[in-house]
This record gives structure tokens, sequence and C-alpha cells, in this order.
């Protein structure tokens, strides 16, 4: 259930609304060339590269498709392999300041950042669990999902946007204090993804995708030969 955002009436957008973006504007999605004239633009194709650029050898192509030139020019004009939406600005991953504080029958959840903005943001909750989406100027996001340390009543809660800050209040469904905001379950399973994130980095750095030799290896080929 979303949760009541004082004093706006705006709906939540699914994207960026055609008052943000500049005429002139070029899609952001590469191997397409589209250029925003107005909202009629949404409704073109977009024909992009979703995979990512490679460079082996002086040999330039797409993960996607794979079809190789030794030209850059030739290489920046591919047309895109597959038809989607057009991108008209890129959303940038905000790390947010946060923090919480309670009374007896409330919870307070704090987001720092400058102007949210109304129309593209939505906090949603259940009786146990939160999930925040902000769009702050500058196309920045903030996101996260939470797993509540208590109960709430989501019909009582709201979201309050400022200049400065967005505050969430979560209304107890039981009067009384929280040891913390977060359950320690949710807790223990966010610290195991972190490691594991950080194990598939360090296998990723250790792979033999690198078909560079040593000059050890390239001794014991020679010596071979």
């Amino acid at each position: 259930m979303a949760l009541e955002q004082k004093e706006l009436d705006q709906e939540p957008g699914a994207g960026l609304d055609s008052s943000l973006i500049r005429t002139g504007s070029s899609c952001q999605n590469p191997g397409c060339d589209a250029v925003y004239q107005g909202p009629e633009s949404d409704a073109t194709p977009c024909t992009y590269h979703p995979g990512a650029p490679r460079f082996h050898e002086g040999m330039k192509s797409w993960s996607c498709c794979g079809i190789q030139t030794l030209d850059f020019g030739a290489f920046l004009a591919q047309p895109g392999c597959r038809v989607g939406r057009h991108d008209w600005g890129k959303q940038l991953p905000a790390s947010c300041r946060h923090d919480w504080h309670q009374t007896d029958s409330l919870v307070v959840v704090t987001v720092y950042g400058q102007i949210p903005l109304p129309a593209f943001n939505w906090v949603k909750a259940s009786q146990t669990e939160l999930h925040i989406h902000i769009v702050f100027d500058g196309n920045r996001v903030f996101q996260a999902q939470m797993k509540l340390w208590g109960v709430i009543n989501v019909e009582q809660s709201s979201v309050s946007l400022m200049p400065s800050r967005v505050e969430i209040s979560l209304v107890k469904a039981d009067p009384g204090s929280w040891a913390q905001l977060e359950h320690p379950d949710a807790l223990a399973e966010k610290a195991k993804a972190e490691v594991g994130l950080e194990m598939d980095e360090e296998e990723s750095e250790d792979s033999d995708d690198d078909l560079s030799w040593t000059e050890e290896e390239e001794e014991e080929e020679a010596m071979r030969e």
C-alpha cells in the first residue's frame, strides 16, 4: 500500500515528466540517435544496444550483437539490435544520509537530499515492510527496502516532502520501544549479500579472461618450441 504524501496531489510517475526534459535532449541508450522534440517523441521506437562495448586487438563490437569492425566511426554508427523505449535522462544512484528516531507511538525515517521531486516519488509499506523510491533534483534516485523491527499501522502512516529531506512517519501498531529500525533477520541477509558481492568481485579479478601472458609463461613456451 502506498503511503499518503502530505500536501501533494500528484500521482507517482513511471518515468521523467515531459516538463523536465529539454527539447533537443538525446536518447541515452547506446546506438540510438533520436532527439527529443516533445511528448510525441516517446511514441517513436528506440533501436539500441543493450550490451556493452568491446575492444580487442583493434577490433570494436557490441557484446549483444558481436558485429566487429576496425573503424571507430563505423562502430559508433552500428544500428541497435533491440527495440525498446527511449531514455531521455539517466537516473543516478544517490547515496543519501538517512536515519531514524522514535517515540512511544511513532517511528520517523528521514532521508536527506536536496529538492525531492513529488511526481516521481513513492513509498510503499505493509505492516512489516517498507519500500522507498525518492528522486531528487538532478535525477538522483535513492532506493531502499526494509523489513521492519515491529508492526505498523499503514493507514495512519504518511510521508512529508521538504526542500532538504523526506520524512516517513510510521505509526506503531502497538505502543512501545523498537530496539532498532530493521528486523535482525533482514540485517543478516543484507550482510550475507554484501559478502557474496565482494567474493564475486574478487573472483572476477582473478579470472582467466585476461589473455595476456607473463614473461615466465613466454619463456616456458619458447623452451617448448
